[in-house]
């Protein structure tokens, strides 16, 4: 049993051998697509044939020496075009044209660009059989011409501004994916790298840009020191508010000294006038009291205080000396004090 499987083992492999030495064996790499071409067949349609096959793998077609097979890149390719890059008949490869005002001017231009694998087909029918020969016959043809009708739109200093520059670069993006697109290209980007005028004419650019940098630069400095002057006048504006502002808190606090100062005279002044006036009712009232029969008795009780514990002598009055005759003490000193608390009162009377 065991030799008889061995025997159709064998039987197998030779006639896998037999088959595959009997076809055509064709594989892509991992960033490949193929495409089969039928130069004959018994079964089916001959030329190229409308699939795509998938990339990495191997595959096999019978009869052998009836097929061709071609490959295409599928990752990104970049072109690029530049003065440096020279072909083998020492032409430079940028791209040259004139501008709206014109003056010549040459750009180096790089195009991003892959194959769509599902136009693989039509590309091996309609345009070439490899990806190089797909951008030397399609790409960088129509690169040249739509690149540079995109540009010839620009005057010279709008390749001096970035913005213009990039604008023009997405127009020249959709002009070649327009064209390149149906036959099986996909543009992703263009991109404008360096570009150079006639040597005199950069000259020229170049003193005018530095030029009008120079005038931005003092204008910039004629701004910043009107800025700086109206920031200077605010802050003397400010100083002078400050010290106004400081004057007159001075001055309120003088005039409310003042005021009080004032009022503090005019309350001392009327309670020294009520005191006076106190006194002077109290004094008068004294006089009166001193006028009357109480103030001849309070004299007489000073007197008598007065006279307390002294010795009283009678002198003689009479004219021959013989004669003793009295003396009235009290009468004499009662009249006496009547008299002299008439004085005082008349004396405080005119004092007012």
């Amino acid at each position: 049993m065991k030799r008889m499987d061995l025997r159709m083992l064998g039987l197998l492999v030779v006639l896998g051998m037999s088959v595959v030495q009997g076809c055509a064996c064709h594989s892509t790499d991992a960033n490949e697509v193929g495409v089969l071409t039928r130069k004959f067949t018994v079964v089916g349609s001959r030329g190229v044939q409308p699939e795509t096959y998938a990339p990495g793998a191997t595959y096999f077609f019978f009869p052998p020496f009836s097929t061709d097979w071609n490959t295409f890149e599928t990752k990104l390719q970049n072109l690029r075009m530049r003065a440096k890059a020279e072909d083998e008949k020492g032409r430079t490869d940028d791209i040259e044209f004139k501008t709206v005002d014109g003056n010549d001017i040459a750009v180096d231009v790089t195009v991003a660009w892959r194959i769509d694998p599902a136009k693989a087909p039509h590309l091996v029918q309609k345009v070439a059989r490899s990806t190089l020969d797909v951008e030397n016959r399609l790409v960088r043809p129509a690169t040249r011409a739509l690149v540079r009708d995109a540009l010839n739109v620009l005057r010279s200093e709008d390749f001096y501004t970035a913005d213009k520059r990039f604008a023009a670069a997405e127009n020249a993006r959709k002009l070649l994916e327009e064209a390149l697109e149906p036959e099986g290209v996909i543009v992703e980007q263009v991109i404008l790298q360096e570009h150079r005028f006639n040597p005199e004419y950069e000259k020229v650019i170049r003193e005018k840009k530095l030029a009008e940098q120079m005038a931005e630069k003092l204008r910039s400095e004629a701004q910043a020191a009107a800025e700086e002057a109206k920031r200077n006048l605010e802050s003397a504006k400010g100083t002078v508010s400050q010290k106004i502002a400081q004057a007159q808190g001075e001055l309120e606090q003088t005039k409310l000294a003042a005021d009080a100062e004032l009022v503090r005279a005019n309350n001392e002044a009327t309670a020294s006038l009520k005191e006076a006036e106190a006194k002077s009712k109290g004094i008068a009232k004294e006089n009166e009291a001193l006028a009357g029969a109480g103030g001849r008795t309070m004299v007489k009780l000073r007197i008598a205080e007065a006279l307390q514990g002294k010795q009283i002598l009678f002198m003689p009055s009479g004219r021959s000396g013989a004669t003793l005759q009295t003396m009235d003490m009290n009468q004499l000193l009662t009249q006496y004090a009547a008299g002299k608390a008439t004085q005082n009162a008349s004396a405080a009377n005119g004092g007012q």
